[in-house]
């Protein structure tokens, strides 16, 4: 049990390194190691939460166009109701007066940033707009999308949202 724990351990440092060098990718894949090797890790679900917040970020549309659904860990074009479950459960693990791991404020800035632009329907729409000239998808069409939470769209998985949307 003692390697496993300390195997676990060196999977945290790791992760901890690499998210001061800016690798979120990598701090993403060794504190997944660590909850995988040692469930029990303080915090460990907050400091998952803050990387893949992190790396997200770091996978912007173009150049300077942030991934506001994918910082939000939701589908694109997530409908609004979804958008302030997200927003409700990421913001009480990345608060940065209960959790002080490293990288949170940040990463509590980003949610805070994306919830706004994606809760306001003006904002909202023009982002759809941008994102679906990028990437050539037709943003949905519905007038009452914004307003109506019975109004079916179709979800895209994450996955193919950030393949689809790398486009720098």
């Amino acid at each position: 049990m003692s390697a496993i724990k300390d195997e676990a351990l060196r999977a945290k440092e790791i992760a901890e390194n690499r998210l001061q060098t800016g690798d979120f990718a990598v701090a993403l894949k060794f504190a997944m190691k660590d909850q995988r090797l040692f469930p029990d890790t303080q915090n460990i679900t907050q400091i998952i939460t803050i990387y893949e917040v992190h790396y997200a970020s770091q996978n912007k549309l173009s150049t300077s166009d942030m991934n506001w659904y994918g910082i939000l860990l939701t589908d694109k074009f997530s409908k609004e109701a979804m958008i302030k479950r997200q927003y409700r459960k990421l913001a009480p693990l990345l608060h940065p007066d209960k959790n002080k791991s490293a990288g949170a404020e940040a990463a509590f800035k980003l949610i805070v940033e994306a919830n706004r632009i994606l809760s306001d329907p003006t904002k909202r729409s023009l982002y759809h707009m941008k994102i679906s000239r990028l990437a050539g998808i037709k943003a949905p069409q519905d007038p009452s999308y914004h307003h109506n939470l019975h109004t079916s769209s179709t979800q895209i998985p994450l996955a193919t949202w950030n393949s689809t949307c790398k486009i720098a």
